[in-house]
């Protein structure tokens, strides 16, 4: 599945980690050097890779 299957709204800060709202999830997280982060997505069993996002700053 392509990254642009997904709807990716400007989020929170705060808190770190993932935290669902009722109506999404918000992905946050801290690199002090990261260049480039990707969030990614797998099926129930955790074996097969359906998405990957690229988040942004």
């Amino acid at each position: 599945m392509a990254s642009n299957d997904y709807v990716v709204d400007p989020g929170s800060s705060f808190p770190l980690g993932a935290t669902w709202d009722g109506s999404g999830t918000n992905f946050a997280l801290f690199s002090a050097n990261a260049e480039k982060v990707e969030l990614c997505l797998f099926d129930r069993s955790g074996r097969r890779e359906t998405g990957r996002i690229a988040l942004p700053e």
